[in-house]
């Protein structure tokens, strides 16, 4: 096992993103927008976020044979991240993704996933040896949901630390938590695992409590301006948002799972991971775009905000 090795495994899009006062309502044109096109995909932004703040990461995804396809495995390059296997789909277009922002910072997202959903059983198992000899193995669910599993599976019986972002938010099976040692939802990911509705603190701990007894050790629950709730073994962590100004919300919670692996295979503790992690969440609010909100580990101060045990 390579003692920083972090496998990410998942989506590689093309975000075309469009910043207007407000969304739209169905049905409704607004007109008056700034159009930008980025590199995106939460398996691209998490790569992406864990080699700027110095990881060792290799990229298993799958694009088109198209342009988006190869401008972004040129981008990866460009952060040393190893892209020895990136796959290329010869039938299916590369992932793209439609993104309204408004004034406030928040978005809506559609995405059409081409070639990302058909990254394979197949696919993982030409990847093994590379999954089999990391620390950490990171995971999103916008590639399939037998492909996650098959990847976890085998890098659970490994010993290989299994951390999955379990977004976008639908139902997992017991037996793929049972594979996971972290998981990291937000409040709405919380909410369709836990049955539990988060509208605060105390609510928090019942949702990552009810999670938890399905099988994973350590919950790490995102709850954007609040700050985040740690669940490691019987004790719970509040961790206080760092308050910025938001102006695009697309890829915080990449930038904390990105960021988070990386303090963890440098050595911190759950809890100071996540502190870190928040510290570079809060940065790329800052910021318009996906990967190129996502923070470069000079740019991130170890926050001086305390955790407190709940």
């Amino acid at each position: 096992m390579n003692q920083n090795k972090i496998v990410v495994i998942g989506s590689c899009n093309t975000d075309m993103v469009i910043k207007s006062e407000r969304l739209p309502l169905p049905g409704e044109t607004i007109i008056g927008g700034v159009f930008m096109m980025n590199p995106g995909g939460k398996g691209a932004n998490q790569a992406v976020a864990a080699a700027r703040m110095g990881g060792n990461v290799t990229f298993i995804t799958k694009t088109g044979n198209d342009h988006f396809g190869e401008q972004s495995i040129e981008l990866y390059r460009k952060e040393k991240i190893n892209t020895e296997y990136i796959l290329s789909d010869p039938v299916h277009p590369s992932g793209i993704a439609l993104i309204t922002v408004d004034a406030k910072g928040e978005n809506c997202i559609v995405v059409a996933s081409g070639a990302n959903a058909t990254l394979s059983l197949a696919d993982i198992d030409k990847a093994k040896d590379e999954i089999e000899s990391a620390e950490i193995v990171l995971m999103q669910l916008e590639i399939p949901m037998e492909t996650v599993e098959y990847a976890a599976q085998i890098a659970h019986r490994k010993g290989v630390k299994v951390i999955l972002n379990p977004a976008p938010a639908q139902p997992l099976s017991d037996q793929l938590l049972k594979s996971v040692h972290i998981i990291i939802p937000n409040k709405t990911e919380a909410e369709m695992l836990s049955g539990v509705k988060v509208t605060d603190w105390l609510s928090a701990v019942t949702a990552a409590s009810a999670i938890s007894e399905r099988g994973v050790d350590v919950v790490v629950l995102t709850l954007g301006a609040m700050g985040a709730l740690v669940k490691e073994g019987d004790r719970f962590f509040k961790i206080d948002a760092i308050p910025v100004t938001a102006v695009d919300t697309t890829a915080a919670g990449d930038t904390f799972c990105g960021t988070f692996c990386v303090g963890l295979s440098q050595g911190l503790s759950v809890v100071d991971a996540v502190r870190l992690a928040c510290s570079a969440s809060a940065i790329s609010v800052t910021k318009m775009g996906a990967q190129a909100s996502i923070p470069y580990r000079k740019e991130v101060q170890f926050p001086t905000t305390t955790s407190t045990q709940v």
